[in-house]
Formats: C-alpha cells, sequence, structure tokens
C-alpha cells in the first residue's frame, strides 16, 4: 500500500514538473503588451491602467532569465539638462522595469527579481496568475498596492513577437 502511495505522488510530481516545464518553454521569447487593466478591491475596472497606447516588453529566455519594461502611454520628452525635479519625478512615475530569475508552478510564474526600477522590489517574488493561448499570455497579478494608497489586481495581455533571422 506505502509503494502505491509512493509511486501515485511520483506520478503526480513528475506530471506537474512535465507541465511547468511545458509552460516554460511556451513563454520563452519576447511580447508586447497588448493592454493592461486594474480591478479594484471594491471591483471597479479601470482601463487603460498605464494610460493610452503604452509601450511595454516582455522577455523570457530559456535559461530562466526575465526582464519586463512599461512606459506609460502619452510620456512628455524631458527638457534639456538640467532636468527639473517634477519632470524626473513624473518620468519615474510613468515608466517600469525590472528583470532576474522567473520560474513556474502550475498556472504561476514567479519573477525573483533582481534588479528594478523602485529598489524594494529588488529580492522580491512577484507572482503572476497566467493564462496562455497561443500567441497570447494573459498574466494576473495579486493585489497589490497602486497609486493613492488604493489596492487593485491588475491583468496585463500580452503578444508573442516574432523571432527576426538575425542576419550575419
Amino acid at each position: 500500500m506505502r509503494n502505491g502511495i509512493l509511486a501515485a505522488a511520483f506520478v503526480v510530481s513528475a506530471c506537474a514538473s512535465s507541465t511547468d516545464a511545458q509552460s516554460r518553454d511556451a513563454l520563452v521569447g519576447t511580447w508586447k503588451l497588448v493592454s493592461a487593466t486594474n480591478t479594484m478591491e471594491n471591483g471597479q475596472v479601470v482601463e487603460n491602467a498605464y494610460g493610452q497606447n503604452p509601450t511595454g516588453f516582455l522577455t523570457y529566455t530559456s535559461d530562466g532569465r526575465m526582464m519586463g519594461i512599461i512606459s506609460n502611454g502619452g510620456r512628455k520628452p524631458m527638457s534639456a539638462p538640467p532636468v527639473p525635479v517634477q519632470e524626473r519625478a513624473e518620468a519615474f512615475s510613468t515608466f517600469l522595469a525590472y528583470a532576474g530569475r522567473y520560474t513556474v508552478s502550475g498556472n504561476r510564474v514567479i519573477h525573483h527579481v533582481e534588479a528594478a526600477w523602485r529598489q524594494d522590489w529588488v529580492n522580491t517574488d512577484q507572482v503572476r496568475f497566467m493564462n496562455l493561448q497561443g500567441n497570447r499570455v494573459t498574466l494576473r497579478t495579486p493585489q497589490l498596492v497602486i497609486r493613492n494608497g488604493a489596492r487593485a489586481s491588475q491583468e496585463l495581455v500580452w503578444e508573442r513577437i516574432a523571432s527576426i533571422p538575425i542576419a550575419h
């Protein structure tokens, strides 16, 4: 009986590892941001979480590394140096980027942050619930604090960018 339970546990574990590997392989590549939506704690849905026409890229490599970058839509160019403090603050608050390792566990991809635009994200794990369908992946955050202390879950839809052959 005990051997049967151990064998069943091994099979379940092997299947989960196989599924995780398949999900990880399916994520490898570069993705472009299609949309970003916040669902507030009270259920209100806020479209265009990063303004109209944001630019974002997310890259996963086969060796377990990732990097993400999002620039709000409608950002203004900075003045010539020296750039005023208010402009620098605006530029910082309309941009995000981080990089590190990633792992996949079931329907979750965990970003193990090693460098970030906000130092308080370094050495944290950013969990994203994923739904991968064809050339689109939807990543949803758990509830987190956004602007003005409000709490929201964010849903980001990404579309795979086709590989471009490298000319030699």
